[in-house]
Parts: C-alpha cells; sequence; structure tokens
C-alpha cells in the first residue's frame, strides 16, 4: 500500500492530468509533441539565471471529467515501489543477466537495463533481451534495454550479426544522409537484438587543442567534431537514423565533457572551469533536441562557471534551469552511470538516486545491480516522507511511461 503523502501527491497529479500538449505521438518516426517545443531555443548568455520551474505538467489541464490516458491508467495502476523501479536502469552483462541479475530486476521490477561489457552475437543478444522482458514486465509495461553503441573503441555489441561501426570521428567525416542512412541500419540490427535504446550520440564538443588531453571522450575518438556546428551536424543525422529504425537515443552528456581532463568513470574531483551557461558548446544538445531524441542524459562533472556547489547530476540549476528551461527539454532525463562510476562513490547510494529526482531527473543509470534496490527504497522512502518529493517523483514516472508508451513498450487493455 502507499502511503498517503505519494498518494496524495499522485491523485493531485492525475486529477491536472497530462493535457493536450503531452499526449504521445503514434510512434517513433516522428518527434514527440510532449518533449521537444516548437522551436528550439538560440543559445545564448542571459543576463539573469532563468527561473527554474517545478513542474513538467503543461499549462493546459485535462478535464477531470476525461477518461484517463493510457498513462495515466500506468502510473495509477504502479505501486509506489513499482514507480521508483520506473526510474532505475540496472545494469546487467552484454551477455545476459546473471542469476544475481536476475533476481534484482525481477525482484525490483526495474524500469530499464543497460548492457554491461562487451555483448555477444545478435541471436545470443536476442535470447538474453527476452529474459529481461519476462523479468522486469510490469502491469504491461516493458522495460527499456540499452547499450552503448557509439562506435569505435565504445562499442558493446560486436560479434555475429552487429555491424563494426566506426569511431564519431569518422561518422563526423561523412555527408548527413550517409550517416542517417547507417545510423538506421546499426539501429533495425538493435531492435532484431531486442534493444530499444542506444545511450549515444555524445554530443560534446572537444576543441582540438583538447583532444589528447581529453580523457572521457577526445583520447577515445567519441566526438563528431572540434566545432559545436560539426558536433551538430553528426549528432542530428545519428538521432535521426537511429529513430528511424524505432531506436531511442540520449545525447550526452550535458552540459558536455569537452573541457575536461579527467574521466568520471575512474577519477574524482573532475572539474570543468570553462563551460558556462548559455555557451556555444552546447548547441549540439539543441541540436539533438530538435532532430527528436529521446533523451538528455546529464554528466557527473561539477561545472565551476554553472553551479560551484552540485555535480550536474545532483544540479537544480543544470536540469531544471538549463535542460527544461533554456532548452524547452520537456521529456526524460538520465543520468551518466552513478552506480560504479569513481566520481560519485562518495555519495551515498540511495541519494544519488534522490538527489537527482528531486533535481528533475527521471532515470538513474546505475552499473551496480547490487545497488538497485538501496536506490528503489531511497526513493520510496522520501516519497513517503515528502510530499514535493512525491509529486516529483511521480512526474518523472509519467515522463518515462509517455516515451515508453512512444516506442511500444506499454499496452492498455
Amino acid at each position: 500500500m502507499r502511503r498517503p503523502v505519494a498518494l496524495i501527491a499522485l491523485i493531485a497529479l492525475v486529477v491536472t492530468g497530462c493535457g493536450k500538449g503531452a499526449q504521445p505521438t503514434a510512434g517513433p518516426s516522428t518527434v514527440p509533441s510532449s518533449t521537444v517545443p516548437a522551436t528550439v531555443p538560440t543559445i545564448e548568455e542571459p543576463s539573469s539565471p532563468a527561473s527554474t520551474p517545478t513542474s513538467a505538467t503543461p499549462a493546459e489541464s485535462a478535464s477531470p471529467t476525461e477518461a484517463p490516458s493510457c498513462v495515466d491508467q500506468k502510473v495509477q495502476a504502479l505501486t509506489l515501489r513499482e514507480q521508483a523501479g520506473q526510474l532505475i536502469m540496472t545494469g546487467i552483462n552484454g551477455t545476459g543477466m546473471t542469476p544475481a541479475q536476475r533476481a534484482v530486476v525481477r525482484q525490483q521490477k526495474s524500469g530499464g537495463v543497460f548492457l554491461v561489457g562487451n555483448g555477444g552475437s545478435l541471436s545470443s543478444t536476442r535470447t538474453a533481451t527476452a529474459a529481461v522482458n519476462s523479468a522486469a514486465t510490469v502491469e504491461g509495461v516493458r522495460p527499456f534495454i540499452a547499450a552503448d553503441q557509439e562506435g569505435g573503441k565504445i562499442q558493446r555489441l560486436r560479434g555475429p550479426g552487429f555491424d563494426r561501426i566506426p569511431a564519431a570521428t569518422v561518422q563526423g567525416t561523412w555527408s548527413a544522409s550517409k550517416l542517417t542512412a547507417q545510423a538506421e541500419e546499426w539501429g533495425s540490427q538493435l531492435k532484431q537484438a531486442g534493444v530499444n535504446v542506444d545511450l549515444a550520440p555524445v554530443a560534446d564538443v572537444v576543441p582540438a587543442s583538447a583532444k589528447s588531453q581529453n580523457a572521457p571522450v577526445g583520447q577515445l575518438d567519441r566526438e563528431y567534431g572540434d566545432t559545436p556546428q560539426q558536433a551538430g551536424q553528426g549528432v542530428t543525422a545519428f538521432v535521426q537514423g537511429m529513430r528511424n529504425a524505432g531506436i531511442a537515443t540520449s545525447v550526452k552528456h550535458f552540459p558536455g565533457l569537452g573541457r575536461v581532463r579527467g574521466n568520471t568513470d575512474f577519477a574524482v574531483g573532475v572539474v570543468d572551469n570553462v563551460t558556462v551557461r548559455g555557451g556555444a558548446d552546447l548547441q549540439p544538445f539543441a541540436d539533438g533536441i530538435k532532430a527528436g531524441t529521446s533523451m538528455v542524459m546529464i554528466s557527473t562533472v561539477t561545472y565551476s562557471k554553472i553551479d560551484p556547489e552540485n555535480r550536474a547530476v545532483f544540479s537544480p540549476t543544470v536540469i531544471q534551469g538549463m535542460v527544461r528551461g533554456d532548452l524547452g527539454w520537456q521529456g526524460v532525463v538520465i543520468t551518466d552511470d552513478v552506480g560504479s562510476a569513481a566520481e560519485v562513490k562518495a555519495v551515498p547510494a540511495g541519494d544519488r538516486a534522490t538527489r537527482f529526482v528531486a533535481a528533475g531527473g527521471d532515470i538513474v543509470i546505475n552499473a551496480e545491480s547490487g545497488l538497485t534496490a538501496t536506490m528503489v527504497n531511497a526513493l520510496v522512502a522520501k516519497a513517503e516522507q515528502d510530499e514535493l518529493f512525491a509529486a516529483k517523483l511521480t512526474s518523472s514516472v509519467r515522463r518515462v511511461l509517455t516515451l515508453k508508451q512512444d516506442y511500444g513498450l506499454v499496452s492498455c487493455g
């Protein structure tokens, strides 16, 4: 049973409804109307910080007498714990779940999984993803199944049936039409394998002069170019191709990893002392939104000229102010890994999840499956104690389920 505070928050949100502006589109071939503004704002330095919205609910509310939408029906049907589970993407082996991972996914009803390490063939991956669907589906809601399939050194699925994808530095030299066509082909292979999310493309801009010192992107050839225009062109073409194949994408790592040296997966205290709110290097993220990306991924770096007190994943200024405010993005916001990444090891696991949702985020990537229950427990406990947080959690679940419905992962009777 939900505790009263969560129930009160849920009832309040259901009454306001999604509004006509939040109705999902018929499928992934078009940009969801609930997530992308009519025009993506030009990135420019604001004279003062924009006000941070407290919720993503559109101004126009559905009539209280209207029948609940499919998404609203599902939100109501899920218990508070199941709602919290929808916000955790649990890491599993690329070749399939271990018995321990299967138990976590089944017991916590993870809203998504992502494949960690290199996987096998397309056929064996399809078997592995079928097992995930069986373990994680709840109330007719299937899980996101994600892979890092960028290309070059960051391609997790390489076995028979999967093309070897060149690095982004190579993709960026192609024409837009060629890259879109190739991305559609790569996406079709993912879809055949039962994968529905590609945690790509990288929208970070790495200046040519910084490439050799930039561990997370430049040294791995993950950038499409060393200018915002070049990076934006590659991001746009890749997103469109994957979308044509029915694969969700996540532009990353907002507000950019191009100005740092350390890789947050392995280093601590990684700080960007250059990037500013409204800077030109943010343009590729706006381009990805305009192209129809499904998610925006937030980095775990601290940006001293934006919010020196919080890592980006825990920053309301970054998520509410910049992503949802400056860029107008009302869709799903996802973390970079906060499960095994060295940068956040000192933060209690439960706090990593609650601080992100409190800051306006939605899906927590957790590479350490053993931490999933801790994160779910923390989300539930905070929602039971804090009415405002409960409302934010329910808003996040609604955004996640709306995106899942766009990709055919929600079934309503």
